[in-house]
């Protein structure tokens, strides 16, 4: 049975990448799977495929399910099509597209056929990752509820020219007003004793 290895690497970048290798006769679906898998990202949204030639023009389009848009030609169902019966050439290419409203495209090209399965994997498998993959659902989130976790244990508020201030209260001119008091104090005290001498 007869092995393809697919590297996958993200549109805009080709750095980052990753290889697996799946049974021709699977289905565009376990491919879909694996590929989430390989970068880490859920299954939670729509996502499909297209045949595409050396270009990376969009052809036939192999999808998830079919939703509610216009097809230039009726879609293929990732289920229920067979990886093998869509490989074309030697170097066949596809564009992944996952999740329409961040759209996510990966560039997924093969790469090598074997004729020997590996016994031991079982697939379809990740075989190689290179690069530090994108988060999903990037880091703001993160970054929002640490700097919370900070303000919070430092009593932090932000003053009226968007600096942190420790307890909030006070906004630059009380600060200026009081330093300014406390010089006035320093003088009095100063020439109080200067009048002693």
């Amino acid at each position: 049975m007869a092995v393809l290895k697919f590297r996958i690497y993200l549109e805009e970048d080709d750095s980052v990448y990753r290889d697996v290798a799946v049974r021709h006769t699977q289905s565009f679906q376990q491919l879909h799977n694996i590929i989430l898998k390989a970068y880490e990202f859920d299954n939670k949204h729509q996502a499909t495929f297209f045949r595409s030639n050396d270009n990376w023009q969009r052809g036939r389009e192999i999808t998830l399910e079919k939703y509610d848009k216009q097809y230039k030609a009726e879609p293929l169902l990732m289920a229920e099509t067979v990886i093998n019966s869509e490989i074309k050439d030697p170097n066949q290419k596809f564009v992944y597209v996952y999740d329409f409203v961040k759209n996510w495209s990966f560039m997924v090209e093969l790469i090598s056929v074997s004729k020997e399965e590996n016994a031991k994997l079982d697939y379809p498998v990740l075989v190689k990752s290179e690069g530090i993959g994108p988060s999903q659902y990037g880091t703001r989130g993160l970054v929002g509820d640490k700097l919370a976790e900070i303000e919070e244990k430092y009593d932090l508020k932000k003053n009226a020219d968007g600096y942190y201030v420790e307890g909030g209260s006070k906004d630059d001119s009380g600060l200026e007003e009081e330093t300014a008091e406390e010089e006035n104090e320093e003088s009095e005290e100063e020439a109080g004793t200067d009048d002693e001498l």
